[in-house]
């Protein structure tokens, strides 16, 4: 097949944006509400949520959920927000009202911790119209009882061992949706697809960082 010519249209002030590895656009992709993403940034900064070029946004932080940040984000970003809604130190009902007002503000799904109970999965299954979305850190996870439980997605995040826990998971679940990080290189992404994960998560630079190569660029025109 000829390989089709894509046109690209930018702007002098939009030329630069966090651009996601090429390498993720391999991956499947998971179809929500009729939106197909292959690519979700993991931040909580605005100004990155804003300047990517991601299908979507993971936005969980090591802080108690709040409200308050979700909202922020899911107004700022102009893609699809997953928030992280607790299950480890913030659980029982406070979860589900945070995943509640998630929703009601747009969120596409919400994220819950590894440690989340299945009886809270389940509790928060039974109030929510979106993905409820669990982390996997180890592939000793009891998954037939999180899916059991109303677990819509799985968010494999094992570092070094992401992609044999992704291709664990495959293995017994043939089509089950799976989002997955994948890593710091081309190649530990490419991975982590063959694998088998549908979604691939991207850690984008810091502003700092960023902020050090503009700098840099300016001194050297000076």
């Amino acid at each position: 097949m000829k390989k089709i010519n894509v046109p690209v249209i930018e702007s002098v002030l939009r030329k630069k944006p966090i651009k996601m590895p090429e390498e993720i656009y391999n991956a499947s992709g998971i179809n929500i509400f009729g939106k197909r993403l292959k690519s979700l940034v993991f931040s909580t900064d605005l100004a990155i949520i804003k300047n990517n070029n991601a299908d979507g946004v993971i936005a969980v932080y090591p802080f108690t959920p709040q409200i308050a940040i979700n909202q922020a984000i899911i107004e700022v970003s102009p893609t699809p927000v997953f928030c992280g809604v607790g299950g480890g130190i913030t659980s029982g009902q406070r979860s589900i009202d945070i995943a509640i007002n998630a929703e009601l503000n747009g969120a596409y799904g919400v994220v819950m911790n590894a440690p989340t109970p299945n009886e809270l999965i389940t509790e928060m299954k039974k109030r929510l119209d979106i993905p409820i979305v669990i982390t996997v850190v180890s592939e000793k996870e009891d998954f037939e009882t999180r899916i059991k439980a109303g677990v819509t997605i799985f968010n494999v995040s094992g570092g070094i061992n992401t992609a044999n826990i992704v291709r664990n998971i495959r293995k017994k679940y043939p089509d089950f949706p799976i989002i997955a990080t994948g890593g710091p290189t081309p190649e530990s992404i490419l991975r982590t697809i063959e694998a088998g994960a549908n979604m691939i998560t991207y850690t984008p630079p810091t502003t700092g960082e960023l902020f050090s190569a503009i700098m840099e660029d300016y001194r050297e025109r000076l």
